[in-house]
């Protein structure tokens, strides 16, 4: 069998905190005057916490220095951890359930790989941390996607080729950062627009009848 393991993509795969993110950039773009839109959160996915406020801050009036956008990041990341206890178990995405469950059944393993350094926090509200044999998130890396450092380091830390790794992305640059560190890749919602994605469907769950052809 060519697939050994999964990676999965947290915000927009296991679960999605998009609505939460969207607020506390709001927030700080509001409170900076910098006009901020649902569509400017659309470059904004799967993308670390400074390099969106980068992109946020293009539209800025004024340049701001390094210290100020820190100040600024960890204030949008005190309102998005506060937004993070509205969630539990029951937004686990039903087709990553679905994926997760068939990987335990049949011994595959299973990973995350999120440029977010909140994961291991929103794994813990879903109740599923225990879930995974390998966590690489945003405190993890250096570099973030579309740099092919997080699914690297996953695919490492699993002890497996790249190429026996399947991500699945629902961001462009996560699908970018999974053909560039060697792994296939399985692309949903958004990702489905990127040429370089090996595979795709609706959701997560949708790898099943992947893996089922695969154990055939």
């Amino acid at each position: 069998m060519g697939i050994k393991a999964v990676i999965f993509d947290l915000d927009g795969v296991i679960c999605s905190t998009d609505e939460i993110h969207y607020r506390a950039w709001r927030a700080i773009a509001d409170e900076e005057g910098i006009p901020f839109s649902r569509k400017d959160n659309e470059r904004l996915r799967g993308v670390s916490r400074m390099a969106s406020l980068e992109i946020i801050l293009e539209k800025a009036k004024r340049p701001y220095s390094p210290e100020e956008k820190e100040a600024l990041a960890e204030k949008k990341n005190q309102i998005y951890v506060e937004g993070l206890s509205s969630i539990g178990p029951s937004d686990i995405d039903p087709g990553a359930r679905k994926a997760l469950d068939y990987l335990g059944e049949h011994g595959l393993k299973k990973a995350i790989g999120s440029s977010s350094k909140n994961t291991k926090r929103i794994l813990g509200r879903l109740g599923i941390a225990d879930e995974f044999d390998v966590i690489v998130d945003g405190n993890d890396i250096k570099r973030s996607k579309p740099d092919p450092e997080v699914f690297a380091l996953a695919a490492d830390r699993l002890g497996l080729p790249h190429g026996e790794c399947l991500v699945v992305e629902d961001a462009v640059a996560g699908i970018e950062s999974a053909r560039s560190a060697g792994c296939l890749a399985f692309a949903i919602k958004d990702a489905r627009k990127c040429p370089l994605k090996d595979y795709e469907g609706e959701n997560a769950g949708d790898i099943v009848p992947l893996l089922e052809e695969e154990n055939r």
